[in-house]
């Protein structure tokens, strides 16, 4: 089961809040661990199609409904972290932990772009990518909130410190490359991990940030070469699941991502039907 289908690569939708349970009476978004404002509003001004794109994926869009996850009670077994490994675990908890670390992964990568813009990136380059890294900074932050103690870094020191290496980070064609790898890699992730979810909440968490990772992967494959957003490399063609978006295994992904963390990823015990 895909979450999201070509269409979302480029199309807005509503993201409803549902009201199944109280709301926290403290915002996570008062404990976020950064020096930039949580995220930016700049695009309202700039160009039709960045306009377009950025209207519908607002942060506050998705942050508005990740505090859903809040009044679970998952009964599955916090993940074990520790100096070369890094467990998942199982059930909901484990798929949760999951997405936490992929969002960890796509933040810092684009807080390392932030950081140190290549010389030909333009300024419409530079704005997108500060709201690209605030949308990234907001769904790690609401995860960690949500997961609370069964965070698999609840409990260690200092966070995981990511490797981009294998990326070209000094062009501005070398930098929308990485972040098409990571985008598509992360709503093929979301798209697997959708079908495992057993709790109705958490899926629709799931949801609604595979929608705006789906707007973001959409928009850096558009910027890099236009008309792109639904390649055969990422939107299947053919048999039931035509137009929808390439699936992938959490194991699947745990290869894929291997390369860019400083532990071994165990995902095995994560659910596979």
């Amino acid at each position: 089961m895909a979450l999201v289908g070509s269409a979302s690569r480029f199309i807005g939708v509503h993201l409803l809040v549902g009201a199944r349970c109280r709301v926290p009476e403290m915002s996570p978004l008062s404990n976020l661990r950064m020096s930039e404002p949580l995220f930016s509003t700049s695009f309202l001004a700039r160009t039709v199609r960045r306009r377009s794109f950025f209207r519908v994926v607002g942060a506050t869009a998705a942050a508005t409904t990740l505090v859903l996850a809040g009044c679970n009670d998952d009964p599955d077994p916090t993940p074990v972290t520790t100096a070369n490994t890094l467990n998942l675990g199982s059930g909901d908890s484990g798929l949760l932990n999951y997405a936490y670390l992929l969002e960890q992964l796509e933040a810092a990568f684009y807080q390392k772009v932030v950081d140190a813009f290549p010389t030909d990136f333009t300024a419409d380059d530079k704005a997108a990518f500060v709201d690209l890294r605030d949308h990234e900074v907001i769904h790690r932050e609401f995860l960690r909130y949500a997961l609370g103690t069964t965070a698999y870094d609840a409990n260690i020191g200092t966070a995981l410190v990511f490797d981009f290496s294998s990326f070209t980070l000094t062009t501005r064609a070398g930098v929308y490359a990485a972040a098409r790898t990571l985008e598509d890699v992360g709503v093929a992730a979301y798209n697997g991990a959708g079908k495992l979810i057993s709790e109705g909440t958490n899926l629709r968490l799931l949801g609604k940030i595979a929608s705006v990772e789906a707007r973001h992967a959409a928009f850096v494959r558009d910027q890099a070469q236009p008309g792109s957003f639904a390649a055969s490399d990422v939107v299947a063609t053919t048999g039931d699941s035509a137009g929808l978006d390439i699936v992938k295994t959490p194991v699947e992904v745990a290869e894929l991502i291997a390369k860019f963390l400083p532990v071994t990823l165990v995902a095995t015990g994560l659910p596979v039907s």
